[in-house]
């Protein structure tokens, strides 16, 4: 953890520089507080001022690490970090938080800015952030430009696999297919307004150009100098279709000279130009990304696509089981592009398939080859830029000599599967080896590989008469050295090459180094000389090996410059190969993340099956004992499957109730998670499953504001709600979990029937929708696709079981207050609210009236009917009464009121109670309850009530109104 990082090793300021840089810090230009400037000061950096405390309180956790540099009113701010925390901060701030960095070098006053990143442009400091780590997340910029009528063009920049991609089409209000990018490019201008509105909401990055920028005049020039053409291909972007896209060629210029990449001449004739086809893909929005927690779990993000301690938490971290760099990035990718295609899926499919039932093959290729494979990507990227030396070229070299025991071992699989195989995996990878196979062939010629093993990596000393003769000094020095060796084990009493070893390396030549249970026979001996101490051991060097190291050290430097150039040559002859090494990360990646699959799926407490796909518009999904894949990992929980059956011409939209913690949001997770799972080419967490391909999963789950940028929790729920009723279509699944929960009840209610039916009638998606609006039930009598699920539980006395099992049927029951006592609440506070739950109950009319076949809402249109005629009756009796007696306490009239109060009329009795909650019980004691319609006398009433409090299907009657008023003279 960083509050556990050590800073004591660091190097403070020299006192001297201190006032000379604070005057030069404070004179800087005016940043925005996303950028963080760090100065490079050789051994470590610096944070200074602002940035300085923002690095102590999100990073290291503590404020001692803020030192102050000068005096009085001149003082500022400091923080200090070694380079390996600072390739992890400036990680974390990039990729994590979304920050920008710059990266200024010089000393005392001299400075200049030397590089700058963002999170989506890393091109200037790949090799400072990521020198010790394996880049496993995508890096990529988009910029967009808006045409007439919401015509939309794209352009996505991967600088790290070079790659350009364009779109053009047309887009809804809502912007939904920009929503999961990483970074976003705009110009200014009012038709930007609603899309940046929407891009913020969504937490994207937006930075904004002038809108000059964005002009597709220079596009096919730009193109002409960055593309890789393929051999026969004409070298003329004109001629290319993509150029034709002009809002993209425009959102092209404007990102070319966002990333700078024409000051760069290691781009040129390195990128790739391909048109993003979004039919190809499901499409997912931010919302439904979030819900079902493919990469993030609240603020937890994975970038490097890990899981933490326990059990996975995201989608992410539970499918990866991959063994190399290019798989994780891969898999990311595929997570957020599920494929619509049916024949890639199954092709997928058979592969996972095979690995699943062949355990042998399965663990040789994850354990015996993938796990020692390079990131080709990453030294392909290093060759083109000249940032390769002879290391990375013996990488190189490991990882082609395995690759056709690779080939091989993929070769003797001989199955059902076998043409799926050699088609996805082996003729990607024989290609490749093949184009590689020079290139392998001129490391063996030119790299010296026995002192490659050893950790040295020069060239071959045949290569030139001055080298042999260097190379005849560096073997002396060994051989010296061996001998050496020899004496300080009989010295030290120790056996040589187990317990005290000689070892070297580039850095500080030859040295001895024992472990540290045997430090003791090297402790108090003044013979040796230590040189560090940790965890591998203690290095040492006696005075003879001194001696002999000089010698060594200035020998090899001899060499390596003697060597330069040919390795200079040895590397750009490499370069050339770039294209292929490419074409292999991309196959090798393919197998990594389809393994992956395999393994997720056959480690999980019960094996993942394999799903049935059907062709898109089939509209049949039947998942049968489906479980959440996370979930069930959990320590201490035995997950309880449920069954989804959703069918084109049956029900395809379920209104599922039930108590809160019941199970009903991991139940909509469980579904969506197990038809993405499915079009991404794995396995699902089901007893059985078929699924007709959707062209999107839109969701609205789970409540959540967003303050900064204006978003109240209604106003997110509406908005996801409303993006899922612009862009869904018959072939989607809906998933929305507690809407209309942000506003009052009866606003949220309507809101929720409304937009239910809408969805079901108008749209019809496969659709499950959860919500604690029991009256949403009825919605079933009316529209034939609906039907009513829920989730059980057990109640007994003062004891609450949840069964989290999903069955047919609708909830008879609210179950608030009994979660509430599972939380310990007062006692007083559960007995006030059950006294008015007792109250509220008593307006709903008495459910046992309704023991009938007929459908609800049927029956009651009946009841309304019946309670309409019932008080005409009333009425005219009480209007006769009055005409006749003049006073409304005689015998008669009490008679009419005692018949009143003792009606089992349940529109009558809801009046009635309504009545006795306004006034309250003694009120009502006192109170002549008398009933009117519109019509009865020449004057319309003046009571109260209305219509608004009176339960579903009697909001039919609107004429009725409510009198109650002892004190009123006669009745009306």
């Amino acid at each position: 953890m960083a509050s556990c990082i050590e800073t004591s090793n660091v190097p403070a300021l020299e006192i001297p520089q201190e006032q000379g840089f604070i005057s030069y810090y404070k004179n800087l230009p005016e940043k925005h507080a996303t950028t963080l400037r760090f100065f490079d000061r050789g051994d470590y950096f610096t944070l200074h001022g602002q940035d300085a405390l923002f690095a102590s309180r999100d990073y290291f956790k503590t404020h001692s690490v803020v030192k102050m540099l000068g005096s009085g009113a001149k003082k500022l701010e400091s923080v200090v970090f070694n380079k390996s925390h600072f390739e992890s901060f400036a990680r974390d701030v990039l990729l994590v938080k979304h920050y920008c960095i710059e990266i200024y070098t010089g000393s005392k006053t001299d400075w200049s800015l030397q590089y700058q990143a963002s999170p989506g442009n890393l091109t200037q400091v790949e090799d400072l952030i990521f020198g010790s780590t394996d880049i496993t997340a995508q890096i990529g910029i988009l910029a967009f430009k808006i045409g007439s009528e919401n015509q939309v063009g794209c352009t996505y920049v991967d600088t790290y696999a070079r790659k350009i991609l364009v779109a053009q089409f047309s887009d809804n209000e809502a912007f939904s297919n920009l929503e999961s990018l990483i970074e976003v490019l705009i110009p200014h201008g009012e038709a930007y307004v609603t899309a940046k509105t929407v891009l913020n909401r969504h937490g994207l990055l937006v930075n904004e150009n002038k809108k000059a920028e964005f002009s597709s005049i220079e596009a096919i020039r730009l193109l002409n100098r960055l593309l890789r053409f393929k051999k026969g291909q004409q070298e003329n972007a004109a001629a290319l279709p993509e150029v034709n896209l002009d809002h993209s060629m425009a959102a092209l210029a404007a990102l070319v000279k966002h990333l700078d990449l024409m000051s760069d001449d290691t781009n040129f004739g390195q990128f790739s130009l391909h048109n993003f086809d979004f039919t190809q893909y499901m499409r997912l929005d931010s919302a439904a990304s979030t819900a079902l927690h493919l990469t993030s779990y609240g603020a937890e993000t994975s970038t490097i696509l890990t899981s933490k301690a326990g059990a996975p938490r995201t989608i992410a971290a539970l499918l990866n089981k991959c063994r190399t760099p290019g798989g994780q990035r891969l898999l990311a990718q595929w997570i957020k592009q599920p494929l619509t295609d049916k024949n890639r899926i199954d092709r997928r499919l058979d592969v996972v398939e095979t690995f699943v039932n062949n355990v042998q093959l399965r663990q040789t290729i994850t354990e015996d080859h993938l796990r020692r494979m390079p990131d080709y990507q990453r030294l392909a990227k290093k060759l083109q830029k000249s940032k390769a030396n002879l290391q990375d070229l013996y990488k190189l070299y490991l990882g082609l000599c395995r690759l056709p025991v690779l080939v091989d071992c993929l070769l003797e699989y001989q199955g059902e599967h076998a043409a799926v195989f050699i088609a996805v995996l082996i003729q990607p990878l024989r290609n490749t080896n093949e184009k590689l196979f020079k290139l392998k062939e001129m490391v063996e010629t030119t790299l010296d590989l026995d002192q490659a093993q050893r950790g040295e990596f020069i060239v071959k000393a045949d290569f030139d008469d001055k080298l042999g003769e260097l190379k005849s000094e560096l073997d002396e020095c060994a051989s010296r050295a061996e001998k050496i060796l020899s004496r300080v084990g009989s010295d030290l009493k120790l056996e040589t090459s187990k317990s005290v070893k000689l070892e070297s390396n580039g850095q500080i030549g030859y040295f001895f180094r024992v472990t540290l249970k045997d430090e003791k026979n090297l402790r108090n001996n003044r013979n040796y000389q230590t040189i560090d101490t940790n965890k591998s051991g203690v290095r040492f060097r006696n005075s003879a090996l001194e001696g002999v190291n000089e010698t060594y050290l200035k020998v090899r430097r001899d060499y390596e410059q003697q060597q330069s150039s040919v390795v200079k040559e040895i590397l750009s002859v490499a370069s050339g190969y770039v294209e292929p090494m490419q074409l292999l990360n991309d196959a090798l990646s393919q197998l990594d993340v389809l393994t992956s699959f395999a393994v997720c799926s056959i480690s999980a407490p019960i094996p993942y099956v394999r799903p049935d796909i059907l062709e898109k518009g089939s509209g049949n999904i039947e998942l049968i004992e489906v479980r959440h894949p996370c979930m069930e990992l959990q320590d201490g929980v035995n997950f309880i499957p449920n069954d989804a059956v959703f069918h084109k011409d049956g029900h395809r939209f379920y209104i599922i109730t039930g108590p809160n913690m019941g199970g009903k949001s991991t139940y909509l997770r469980s579904v969506g998670v197990a038809v993405l799972m499915a079009q991404i080419g794995c396995f699902v967490a089901a007893k059985s499953a078929t699924i007709s391909i959707v062209d999107a999963i839109l969701a609205r789950v789970g409540a959540g504001d967003c303050q900064l940028k204006g978003v109240s929790t209604f106003m997110a729920e509406m908005i996801e709600t409303a993006n899922i009723t612009r862009t869904a279509t018959k072939d989607s699944l809906v998933i929305i979990d507690e809407l209309g929960r942000g506003t009052s009840t009866f606003d949220g209610f309507g809101l929720a029937w409304a937009i239910a039916e809408h969805i079901a009638v108008k749209i019809q998606p496969c659709a499950l929708f959860a919500t604690h609006f029991h009256e949403l039930t009825a919605l079933v009598d009316e529209v034939p696709a609906v039907d009513n699920l829920h989730v059980t539980a057990l109640t007994g006395d003062n004891t609450f079981t949840l069964l989290y099992r999903v069955q047919s049927g609708s909830c008879d029951q609210s179950f608030g207050l009994h979660v509430a006592e599972l939380v310990h609440f007062p006692q007083e506070v559960l007995e006030i609210a059950r006294q008015k739950a007792k109250e509220l109950e008593a307006i709903q009319p008495d459910k046992n009236e309704n023991d009938s076949d007929e459908p609800t809402s049927k029956r009651r249109r009946a009841n309304v009917g019946e309670s309409d005629t019932l008080m005409r009756t009333y009425l005219e009796r009480a209007k006769k009464i009055m005409d006749e007696k003049k006073d409304m306490n005689c015998e008669e009239m009490q008679e009419l009121r005692k018949e009143i109060m003792e009606t089992k009329d349940p529109f009558i009795r809801n009046v009635l109670n309504m009545e006795k909650l306004r006034k309250g019980k003694e009120g009502a004691d006192r109170s002549l309850y008398a009933f009117t319609t519109k019509g009865t006398s020449g004057e319309s009433s003046s009571a109260g009530w209305t219509t608004h409090g009176m339960p579903a299907g009697q909001k039919d009657h609107t004429e009725l109104l409510v009198v109650a008023n002892l004190t009123k003279k006669g009745v009306s």
